[in-house]
């Protein structure tokens, strides 16, 4: 009896690696977010910033997603961290390395205004994109219109990265458009109403470059986000406690192993023609496949670009 070859898996990608693909990933998404926003006033016209930053999100995500799962902002990563989705250690590593990303693609983009004669004061030029509330904000928008607004809208972006990265049924190559283009939609919102970025990363590194009072409020842009982050990661949480049930239910009633998606996935073929193939295949001298035991992943957002899909 011929056994069926089983291919090599191939080696997962280093911490070192990861928190290089975040690092490089996050200064991408600051270096087009700070460079269209300053150069094109967000604030009268947010519509070529907020698409430039969306696209670069998910040019990101293609990129650089299947070596660190695409995150990018450290609210993200909040959401995977209390989804049950990344070890805290790496978590606290991916923000980390996503503010060092950040800060150097702000530093890229800040000398490069003090190389334009017509910009004068380069951190002027940075306290047009930098984000702010009350008077500081385009639109005078107080403390609570904008904490509200960080937080439903980082809970919105978290949970379009958890459900677009997380079943069998999702498809690797549509998770970077979907988390893209939910970005874009709330930056054209969220810079109207003061610039708000729903990345703490981001507002850190043009917070750095801005005048003083940018560092100043800059509490509120950490603390709003990965409070919608946390949100949107109890949720999906819940979401997945509430689908195992729901599944071992089915499972009861109907004896299966996966009831709900097999139920679906179901393989409509007679039970005479599986019959007839095994007897063929053992005609043929050919074993069976044998089930091989899925191994439970430890970094889903990363697998999941990897083509490794938890169930």
């Amino acid at each position: 009896m011929t056994s069926p070859v089983q291919a090599t898996p191939e080696p997962q990608p280093g911490l070192v690696a990861r928190l290089s693909a975040e690092a490089l990933g996050s200064m991408f998404v600051v270096v087009a977010a700070v460079g269209v926003g300053i150069f094109s006033n967000p604030g009268a016209a947010p519509l070529p910033a907020a698409l430039a930053t969306g696209l670069t999100v998910t040019a990101a995500m293609l990129a650089f997603g299947y070596v660190s799962g695409g995150h990018f902002n450290p609210a993200i990563t909040l959401g995977n961290l209390i989804a049950g989705r990344i070890r805290a250690v790496a978590a606290v590593a991916y923000v980390a390395a996503q503010i060092i990303g950040s800060v150097v693609g702000a530093a890229l983009m800040y000398f490069v205004v003090t190389t334009v004669p017509v910009l004068t004061d380069a951190r002027a030029a940075f306290d047009v994109v930098a984000p702010g509330f009350g008077d500081h904000a385009s639109a005078q928008t107080q403390m609570a219109g904008v904490l509200l607004v960080e937080v439903l809208g980082s809970a919105l972006l978290v949970a379009v990265f958890l459900g677009a990265t997380a079943g069998r049924r999702a498809l690797p190559a549509m998770a970077p458009f979907a988390v893209g283009l939910a970005m874009a939609v709330l930056l054209q919102l969220g810079q109207v109403l003061g610039n708000l970025p729903f990345n703490p990363a981001r507002a850190t590194a043009q917070a750095f470059f801005s005048s003083p009072w940018a560092i100043e409020g800059l509490w509120l842009f950490w603390v709003a986000p990965l409070m919608g982050a946390a949100l949107a990661g109890l949720a999906f949480r819940g979401f997945q406690g509430l689908s195992q049930a729901a599944v071992a239910d089915t499972d009861h009633f109907h004896g299966g192993t996966d009831g709900i998606n097999d139920a679906f996935d179901a393989d409509d073929e007679p039970a005479e023609d599986s019959e007839v193939k095994e007897q063929a295949a053992a005609k043929a001298d050919i074993a069976p496949p044998r089930a091989v035991p899925t191994v439970p992943v430890t970094d889903d957002a990363r697998d999941f670009f990897d083509g490794k899909k938890g169930k």
